[in-house]
């Protein structure tokens, strides 16, 4: 039970992008359509579990005993730019009309704060592993959710009648408000399942 209220807690309460505004630049560049968002969900999915894993012993094995802690962004990010270039790398080779599709957002997943933060968040919080992995999955969700939501949204926008001055990004943003707000309204939701729980 208590890893259902961290994957309820991660995915509509404290949702990376919704909550925690992390990941933006790829949230708003590639949900302007469902097949990309999709993707670039599976994406994330694959890169910021692996990641997790990865930088959880990276930390703990290497890092933390050999006291080079202060090493920990510039670890991270050699893991995460590593993971990203198999992703690339699979795509080009497997999934060309995807990897085409998704253009210079799949290369800047190395630099998308979302990975980064969920990985950081993992040590600061002192998870166990199997939490780290669980908060991993259930956040990169959390991101394909608000990305899908959010290029469904977005599609239908695209036949109706918006104002000219909030066409494109400008009614994304609004949009992505709207959405975060709509998440809001699960906040204490935890902490009653929490309360179940004793």
């Amino acid at each position: 039970m208590e890893y259902m209220v961290l994957v309820i807690s991660a995915v509509l309460i404290k949702n990376i992008l919704l909550a925690e505004y992390l990941g933006n630049c790829p949230f708003l560049g590639t949900s302007k359509r469902m097949d990309t968002a999709v993707g670039m969900g599976l994406a994330v999915i694959f890169v910021l579990t692996i990641a997790t894993i990865v930088t959880y012993w990276v930390q703990h094995k290497v890092l933390n005993p050999l006291g080079l802690g202060y090493l920990q962004t510039i670890a991270f990010i050699l893991v995460i730019a590593a993971l990203v270039q198999f992703v690339e790398m699979f795509l080009r080779k497997f999934a060309p009309p995807l990897y085409t599709a998704l253009g210079i957002f799949l290369p800047l997943i190395t630099t998308n704060c979302a990975v980064m933060g969920v990985a950081i968040m993992c040590i600061r919080r002192e998870f166990t592993f199997p939490q780290a992995v669980v908060f991993a999955v259930a956040s990169a969700g959390g991101f394909t959710l608000a990305l899908i939501l959010l290029a469904g949204i977005r599609e239908r926008l695209e036949i109706s009648d918006v104002p000219r001055a909030l066409k494109g990004t400008a009614i994304g943003l609004v949009m992505a408000g709207l959405m975060s707000l709509a998440f809001f309204g699960f906040v204490g939701v935890d902490g009653s399942l929490k309360a179940l729980l004793h």
